[in-house]
């Protein structure tokens, strides 16, 4: 197990065992893009992890976890404090697991097992006695989790490229994005209907919720969250959120 600092460098890759866990707590962390040979479960504990990838921007609020399969590139920028444990896996492990980035509810037997994981030497035993049931335990229940919409598809076309600069700004209302990027309401409706399954104004509120969510989980107040993501009022940001969730801010945070 490696408990990690916020300037340490570290390569599961480097290691023989199948099963490498660290634990660590980081503030404004950005990994850099990078990827591994590994597969690699993440959970945030507290905080909230932004995960960039090649067409999609996830978000990691707390107590769940991201599941990043071997060999696909990734930057996580961890704003605030973030308490995290991630366990990495050798190729031969994930095979009965998604093939594709996916957020899951960690279920309380989930969070149970990882502790003991992430926190287990590197040079654990993984083929026999209870670290062998606890790497049972987790692929199984890390197979059968309920996957979260906390994935975010990216258009890849040019004409867009400035409003995937910031990730963090509020995308434009539809007619500021047409004057800004010189491409008319259908064509712009026909870029995001094809790349990423949304009409620009379904994707612009899944934005606006993610962002929320990531506000939130980072302390803000909730009439910060409101002005960062483009409401008039507060009862107007809670309307949304209950809408888009089945839940208040309030309760969501608990």
């Amino acid at each position: 197990m490696a408990w990690l600092d916020a300037h340490a460098t570290f390569d599961a890759d480097r290691f023989q065992a199948p099963v490498i866990g660290i634990a660590s707590t980081l503030s404004d962390h950005n990994s850099g893009l990078h990827r591994h040979q590994r597969g690699q479960l993440l959970y945030t504990r507290q905080g909230c992890t932004r995960i960039t990838l090649a067409q999609q921007l996830c978000l990691l609020p707390p107590s769940r976890a991201a599941w990043i399969p071997p060999g696909v590139s990734h930057r996580a920028v961890m704003q605030q404090s973030v308490d995290y444990r991630s366990i990495y896996l050798i190729p031969e492990l994930c095979a009965a697991l998604p093939q594709q980035v996916c957020v899951i509810e960690v279920s309380p037997l989930l969070r149970a097992v990882l502790e003991p994981m992430a926190l287990a030497d590197f040079a654990t035993d993984w083929q026999q006695g209870k670290f062998a049931h606890l790497l049972g335990l987790c692929l199984s229940e890390i197979a059968d989790a309920a996957q979260q919409p906390m994935l975010l598809p990216l258009p890849q076309d040019k004409r867009l490229a400035p409003l995937l600069k910031t990730p963090e700004r509020l995308p434009p209302e539809l007619q500021v994005l047409e004057q800004q990027i010189g491409a008319s309401s259908r064509t712009i409706g026909r870029i995001f209907q094809r790349e990423t399954g949304m009409s620009y104004q379904q994707w612009r509120q899944q934005w606006r919720l993610m962002r929320a969510m990531e506000l939130l989980a980072t302390g803000r107040s909730l009439s910060y969250c409101a002005f960062e993501t483009g409401f008039a009022s507060d009862s107007a940001f809670i309307a949304f959120f209950k809408s888009m969730t089945g839940r208040t801010p309030g309760h969501w945070l608990k």
